[in-house]
């Protein structure tokens, strides 16, 4: 595998929530925040349109809030508020350096953000602002994976990036297996044939009926999130020359 890909032009960067929570067990640590838009604004001085879809589960899960007897679809609305939560710290800190950007809603929260269309989308990315796509797909039912499936197809994305906790994929979890083996590349339906715990189904589904490869890495290493936009080889592809 070479270092690097050739040059990408437009991304959506897929963040969970979690990863903003740092160790602070809830809620937003602000040197994670800082140090993701310092990242994020770096790439996005290299020319690259970067939208970025952030997850809820930092402040409130709508599955968990299910599980604990609560309306499926109240927790689900409940989980897309808190993405736009996420979404508003992280343009508070990426304004704070200066870098533009706009936070845009799947629902109307017309004091908070703008509404959330395609063409609104582009324009702003034509205009070099970076996009904060809040609100998951704006119905229940559906994960904020699948919501950054969805827009990337939506924009004509070159890459969806999925930040985790990990390196990327493997055929077991590392870290109750020692003998578990790493996997640099792999197509859509070896994902979904194993039920590889990396994204749901319809987000999978999604990046491969619309050919976008998806890129799992690690972005608790600093320096990661600016390695992976600028197209460096870091972490597990899935989908590129993967089911040839």
């Amino acid at each position: 595998m070479s270092d690097d890909d050739p040059k990408l032009s437009r991304v959506v960067l897929k963040l969970s929530g979690e990863a903003l929570m740092g160790k602070t067990g809830y809620g937003i640590d602000h040197e994670i925040l800082n140090r993701v838009a310092s990242e994020i604004s770096e790439a996005g001085n290299c020319g690259v349109q970067i939208a970025v879809v952030l997850g809820g589960g930092n402040i409130c899960r709508g599955v968990s809030l299910n599980a604990d007897g609560m309306d499926r679809v109240t927790g689900d609305i409940m989980g897309m508020l808190a993405t736009t939560i996420n979404c508003l710290a992280m343009s508070d800190a990426l304004r704070r350096m200066d870098v533009p950007n706009r936070v845009l809603t799947a629902g109307e929260m017309k004091k908070a953000a703008e509404t959330y269309y395609r063409d609104r989308a582009l324009e702003h990315l034509d205009n070099g602002e970076i996009l904060l796509l809040a609100g998951g797909t704006g119905s229940p039912f559906f994960t904020t994976d699948t919501a950054a499936a969805l827009r990337a197809a939506e924009i004509g994305a070159d890459r969806l990036f999925k930040a985790t906790k990990v390196d990327g994929l493997y055929n077991a979890d590392p870290v109750h297996d020692p003998n578990a083996r790493f996997l640099e590349k792999l197509g859509y339906d070896e994902v979904l044939g194993n039920r590889l715990d990396v994204m749901d189904a319809t987000a999978v589904s999604l990046c491969r009926d619309n050919d976008i490869p998806i890129v799992v890495f690690n972005m608790t290493k600093p320096g990661n999130i600016l390695k992976a936009l600028k197209g460096a080889r870091i972490g597990s592809m899935i989908g590129e020359e993967g089911d040839d």
